[in-house]
């Protein structure tokens, strides 16, 4: 019998603002908000509901726009098996709901469909698990297993390696931990026979995981070639024994790529592949179904020999995220990647540093060993506020006073922001001064600051990073990007404040800014009174600041001068030195609550005028 199986590995890196916990405008991803967003609307959205149309058969071959109607509607996350990553999941929980939905739905009905579902388990966050150290793997694949179930309602059987990047130690980890079976390229794998069925590796710990090895030509002419364009030839390519009639042996057709090839690389992608599938579906040689059910059915009898260590985005084991090893995007030019090692060995250094402090204070706080609570935070990291209280608490002793709670909660912030920085985005292109560089650097920013050693290892940093550069003529350095876009130069925190207070002058509730949930009132007023609208023009307000993840609060006392484009928040913290004041401009605060304060000017004379004066 001959199996397809399609899977799409689904991902995007953590693009929020570790300060505020939003994803920023990211211009390149013009004309959306943000690349999160694009790549949704182009490709997640569409595998959710993809459309397959009928061509007009009286229009001209060459016309791309002869369609006579919309054939069929199809969910494609019920038929293709898929992982997602979870700091994809985190930003769909919030922003794009409907096709967070539409996932867990589609496995949902591949379950009742085949018995086993399509989605797979992934790490928690992308990260090379060979360059991984133990202890950091082993929290990886458990975060990424305890958000599956929570997501999904059920075990998962298969786990995707970011890169597919394996060695023997990350082989044996994912299979410690239950995962059945994994999907990795065919030249990582010696010793299959080549006909895409189920595979053993066997370790030396006498550990045993299921290896499906993918079509690497197929794979490759999907991603970079046109079967896109065709569905006809895709479905000819999905099926390549349709004409060898019965066979006594089992073979299968693995299609793994990514995800965001259907819809974003390559446009109409989702409604081609649905097309193929309808054409292989309706022929009684070959059947569709997901690794799970096909492991499922034809365990492994194969043992075989992994490639250790190996990816299927680098040619030299797993280098290309610590080394110059010459894999690059572009080939026209000369390798130079030597920003690479010097990077790896910066962040490498800023972890060894949280960790201690993770270890010496969590030692002291909580009353397991820490690292088995920084395990079971996986259970509840995706969320925010009460549910992460609510965890710390139960992990501390019952005596426990709020502020230990508070720095509790810090710590393992602290451990989430630094497990970030290695996100291998960032070592994957061709330039240090890129996006996916500077959002790792943030991340590190972060971990220094929740460390509470910021005065000492902010400006070690800068010197670790400095060695990171191509070389070339006037190059930057990841040194000189951290410091002009990573390195904090705004109080978040008092942004978000004087935004918050530029609201109430207007009669505009804000509960919530970002990460902090907000109580605003005039200053000197008695609690809930007067209301905001109550208040009269230019008075003080005060303003608290709750961190949703961490628990820290501030309070700022500020008042509004200016409207407009000058919209300026005079404000100080409470706690601080007197006089220590601080003039907010509005386009300091988070982008939504500027958005809703300046969008009533749209029309106004002054639109265009960076100092209004405010109607008397």
């Amino acid at each position: 019998m001959h199996s397809i199986v399609i899977h799409h590995h689904l991902y995007q890196p953590p693009r929020e603002d570790p300060w505020l916990e939003v994803v920023p405008t990211e211009p390149s991803a013009t004309p959306d908000h943000d690349w999160n967003t694009r790549i949704n609307r182009e490709c997640y959205a569409r595998l959710a509901a993809a459309e397959a149309h009928l061509r007009d058969r009286r229009a001209a071959a060459r016309d791309p726009d002869a369609r006579s109607g919309i054939a069929r509607v199809v969910n494609l996350y019920a038929w293709c098996s898929f992982d997602v990553g979870a700091t994809l999941c985190e930003w769909l929980d919030a922003e794009a709901p409907d096709t967070m939905r539409a996932m867990q739905e589609g496995d949902a009905a591949s379950v009742r469909r085949w018995g086993h579902g399509n989605a797979i388990a992934a790490p928690y966050h992308h990260v090379i698990l060979p360059l991984a150290s133990p202890r950091e793997r082993a929290t990886e694949i458990r975060w990424g297993i305890r958000d599956f179930r929570r997501r999904f309602r059920r075990e998962p059987e298969g786990m995707w390696l970011p890169e597919c990047a394996a060695d023997e130690d990350t082989l044996d980890a994912v299979a410690k931990e239950g995962i059945a079976f994994t999907i990795l390229a065919p030249y990582q794998v010696q010793g299959h026979d080549g006909s895409g069925m189920p595979v053993r590796w066997r370790g030396a710990s006498g550990r045993t995981l299921t290896i499906v090895p993918y079509d690497g030509a197929l794979a490759g002419d999907v991603a970079f070639g046109g079967l896109l364009r065709d569905a006809p030839a895709l479905a000819q390519r999905l099926t390549p024994y349709r004409d060898a009639g019965d066979t006594p042996f089992d073979r299968c057709t693995t299609l793994a790529t990514d995800g965001e090839t259907f819809g974003h690389h390559h446009k109409s992608g989702d409604s081609t592949l649905t097309e193929a599938l309808s054409m292989v579906v309706q022929q009684s040689s070959s059947r569709v179904t997901n690794s799970a059910a096909l492991v499922a059915m034809s365990p492994p009898t194969t043992d075989v020999r992994l490639v250790s260590p190996s990816a299927w985005s680098c040619a030299h084991g797993v280098e290309r995220w610590r080394s110059n090893c010459g894999c690059r995007l572009d080939g026209s030019k000369p390798p130079a990647q030597q920003w690479r090692g010097p990077l790896r060995a910066a962040i490498e250094r800023v972890s060894y540093h949280a960790h201690e402090v993770f270890e010496q204070e969590g030692r002291t706080l909580f009353r397991d060993d820490p690292w088995e609570v920084r395990d079971r935070y996986g259970d509840v990291v995706a969320q925010d506020g009460a549910a992460l209280e609510q965890f710390a608490r139960r992990e501390l002793p019952a005596d426990a006073s709020e502020h230990q709670v508070q720095r509790a909660r810090e710590l393992l912030e602290l451990e989430r922001a630094t497990m970030r920085t290695f996100t291998s985005c960032a070592w994957f292109f061709d330039d240090v001064d890129r996006i996916e560089v500077r959002q790792v650097l943030r991340y590190a920013a972060r971990s220094i600051e929740l460390s509470g050693h910021a005065s000492r290892l902010m400006p070690e940093f800068v010197q670790w990073l400095a060695p990171a550069t191509s070389g070339a003529p006037n190059a930057g350095s990841a040194s000189e990007l951290f410091v002009r876009e990573a390195m904090p130069h705004r109080d978040a925190t008092a942004c978000a404040a004087a935004s918050a207070i530029a609201c109430a002058s207007v009669g505009i509730a804000t509960p919530r800014i970002a990460i902090f949930d907000v109580t605003v009132a005039p200053h000197d007023a008695a609690p809930h009174t007067p209301a905001a609208h109550e208040a009269p023009p230019h008075a003080p307000w005060r303003v608290t600041l709750a961190h949703r993840r961490t628990g820290a609060s501030r309070s700022f006392v500020g008042h509004v001068h200016g409207v407009g484009p000058g919209l300026t928040v005079d404000l100080s913290e409470t706690e601080a030195d007197i006089g220590d004041t601080h003039g907010i401009n509005v386009h300091e605060f988070p982008e939504a609550i500027a958005r809703q304060l300046l969008r009533p000017m749209a029309l106004s004379d002054n639109a265009l005028f960076d100092e209004v004066i405010p109607p008397r």
